[in-house]
């Protein structure tokens, strides 16, 4: 399956208009709307920051998960 992406903005209530597909009349195509929800970025942390929090060695007690290049 090919997904070609298009972002619009709704010009008219209720309506999308997609032009300049590589598609031919007649051939069966899917169309799925998705409305982008706004992504607030997650402020970055220093190095210290990230020492503290606790991240670093979380798995550390973890019997079930092994040595990976093992």
């Amino acid at each position: 399956m090919e997904a070609i992406r298009v972002q619009q903005v709704i010009a008219e209530d209720g309506e999308v208009v997609i032009t300049g597909l590589p598609y031919k009349k007649g051939q069966p195509v899917e169309v799925i709307l998705y409305q982008p929800t706004s992504i607030t970025p997650r402020p970055r942390l220093t190095v210290r920051q990230l020492r503290q929090s606790g991240l670093i060695g979380l798995w550390k007690d973890r019997d079930d998960i092994r040595d990976s290049v093992a």
